[in-house]
């Protein structure tokens, strides 16, 4: 069987069976419908934690290099000049926020902060009325 959701009232009341010796483990697996494997990984973790639901932190992958402080700056930096390439910009951040980073992650967070060539070049524009 493949990936299901087993709620927590229903674990808590099949380590609550086997506590008590009410059910055999054989009956206790039929009626609530989980594997073996499973049993044995809700009892270690309710033996380790006194609960059966595992509470591990939501965030998954890598953390980023730049925090929001370090985004904000860098939006700053190019707003005030356009004309900076992503080395130029590279280096102001080591030298402002203290952060070394390569270039392709500074492009990659202006893409992510949906910072593009189209909207440079309407800010330039905007600036400068004779473009």
């Amino acid at each position: 069987m493949g990936f299901r959701k087993i709620s927590r009232d229903v674990k808590l009341a099949a380590i609550r069976l086997h506590e008590r010796d009410l059910l055999s483990l054989r009956n206790i697996l039929d009626s609530c419908g989980f594997s073996e494997r499973t049993w044995f990984r809700i009892l270690k973790l309710w033996r380790e934690t006194s609960d059966v639901v595992n509470h591990r932190p939501t965030l998954r992958g890598r953390l980023r290099a730049l925090d929001h402080e370090d985004i904000d700056c860098l939006l700053r930096l190019i707003r005030q000049n356009l004309d900076y390439f992503l080395d130029e910009l590279t280096h102001l951040l080591a030298t402002n926020q203290f952060i070394s980073v390569h270039f392709t992650t500074i492009f990659r967070e202006l893409e992510r902060a949906n910072v593009s060539y189209k909207k440079l070049k309407r800010i330039a524009k905007e600036r400068n009325e004779t473009l």
